[in-house]
């Protein structure tokens, strides 16, 4: 069907478009430049070493035996958070946070609060794999 020089001609040319098409999109990341408040930084750290995902979902993505997350803060807002995050539930347990490592956890939820919606059956998936709302 091919002659070998065809095959590696097409592979070739298949192998640069894939490579071109990777560059162009980790050059245009859309968080690229945006820098993150510490306190953002920790209480993601905190959320993972917590494993808080294992229970809460963010965006849609996680466990089922919390509430979604994404957007408690603007719903709910910081009082009611913190007093979950300090004294727990039947559910939840009380993981003894330190005042510092609640208000990392805030910051951490009002920055995920101000990305967006987490119903993912409304985001928009463009061709480059990036979503819009």
């Amino acid at each position: 069907m091919f002659s070998e020089r065809q095959k590696i001609i097409i592979v070739t040319i298949l192998v640069t478009i894939f490579t071109v098409y990777s560059i162009s999109l980790y050059l245009s990341l859309p968080v690229k430049g945006k820098t993150v408040a510490p306190a953002v930084s920790k209480g993601k750290t905190l959320w993972q070493q917590y494993n808080c995902n294992a229970c809460h979902q963010v965006y849609g993505l996680g466990g089922y035996l919390g509430p979604d997350l994404t957007n408690v803060f603007s719903l709910k807002g910081p009082a009611y958070i913190k007093a979950f995050l300090k004294n727990g539930t039947a559910t939840m347990p009380n993981f003894h946070l330190k005042e510092q490592e609640i208000n990392s956890l805030l910051a951490y939820l009002q920055n995920m609060d101000a990305t967006g919606k987490a119903d993912p059956r409304t985001f928009l998936i463009s061709n480059d794999g990036t979503i819009k709302q």
